[in-house]
């Protein structure tokens, strides 16, 4: 019995040394185990998660494989993405080639079989009729009858004669009743230069018949301005010192090849009161004008229309006080004419 016990405390004893070894640092010729260094956060324990540390974070499930990539399945394809179009190049520009022109040609060949003299008297000839040549033309704008009381008449035109550049030009414009003869007559001798393609610069005089004689120096423009308006405005300066103006236009509307519609605004103005003459100063007679004709042929064309004629300002009241009409509107006919 006593053996029994014995052997049943022999593991006690030699347990407790080796347990007060371990626990003992200063035993001799014993060196203690280096301890663990501290699980890092997130480090699982046997016990679950350390207090204080962070659970580490789940991983990731595995991507599912396309359904195009699982056996026996057929899915729809991803669109591919477009590739970008790559730039063109710039078309390099072409060189101009700075060498000079070569001089034109100072020889004619036909002086090689004819006499040179004769060529080129037939050479000037030939500038002479197709650009140099001398031009003339007679022209009435207006040759009407005026309805009203007692009937009248008016006329404006002009002729000329010269080339493209330079030419003599003579005007006259009047009007009249059939009882009291002459109402205004003039007439106009300019000298006029082309200064652009479509305007005439004039200069010249101008003498009045009726109803005073005044004679004048004048200088003026005519031309086509824009949207074909045909302008004209002159200055006038009589030898005694008075200073008059006037502008006119007119626009062909072409109903069509051969009905034309053509409105006509004449303005006249004067610098100073002129008790001898009865014209006042400012805007001192206005007449606007619808005419329309019929081109028969170019050179001849009859026409019917209106016109509005009236004296304004001091010059209706120098009418009045003689007792003359200032004017108003009428009816007119007439023939516009070339050759």
């Amino acid at each position: 019995m006593n053996r029994l016990a014995l052997i049943a405390l022999a593991p006690l004893a030699f347990a407790e040394p080796a347990f007060a070894q371990a626990m003992d640092p200063s035993m001799p010729g014993m060196t203690m185990p280096a301890a663990k260094p501290p699980a890092k956060p997130g480090t699982p324990s046997p016990l679950g998660v350390l207090p204080g540390v962070q659970a580490p974070a789940a991983p990731s499930a595995p991507a599912a494989p396309a359904m195009a990539d699982m056996p026996g399945m057929k899915g729809m394809a991803a669109p591919a993405t477009p590739k970008p179009a790559p730039a063109e190049a710039a078309p390099a520009e072409p060189e101009i080639p700075q060498t000079p022109s070569p001089p034109p040609a100072q020889d004619h060949a036909a002086d090689r079989d004819y006499d040179p003299a004769a060529m080129g008297a037939a050479r000037a000839q030939l500038r002479q009729e197709h650009g140099g040549a001398t031009l003339s033309m007679l022209m009435a704008n207006l040759a009407e009858y005026q309805a009203g009381a007692g009937g009248g008449y008016r006329w404006d035109g002009e002729g000329r004669i010269g080339g493209d550049i330079d030419r003599f030009v003579v005007k006259s414009e009047g009007s009249g009743t059939g009882r009291g003869g002459l109402d205004a007559a003039e007439v106009q001798g300019l000298f006029s230069r082309a200064v652009t393609p479509y305007f005439d610069l004039q200069a010249g005089v101008r003498q009045d018949v009726a109803p005073y004689a005044r004679t004048y120096a004048t200088v003026g423009f005519e031309g086509l301005a824009p949207y074909w308006f045909d302008l004209s405005g002159a200055l006038f300066l009589s030898t005694r010192g008075e200073l008059l103006a006037r502008v006119e236009s007119t626009y062909d509307l072409r109903l069509t090849q051969r009905l034309i519609l053509q409105p006509r605004v004449e303005l006249n103005f004067a610098a100073q009161d002129t008790t001898e003459t009865r014209t006042g100063s400012g805007l001192s007679n206005a007449e606007l004008g619808l005419r329309l004709r019929y081109e028969i042929t170019r050179e001849f064309a009859p026409y019917i229309g209106v016109s509005w004629d009236r004296k304004l300002g001091r010059t209706a009241d120098y009418a009045r006080a003689r007792g003359d009409d200032v004017g108003g509107a009428v009816l007119v006919t007439g023939i516009r004419g070339f050759f």
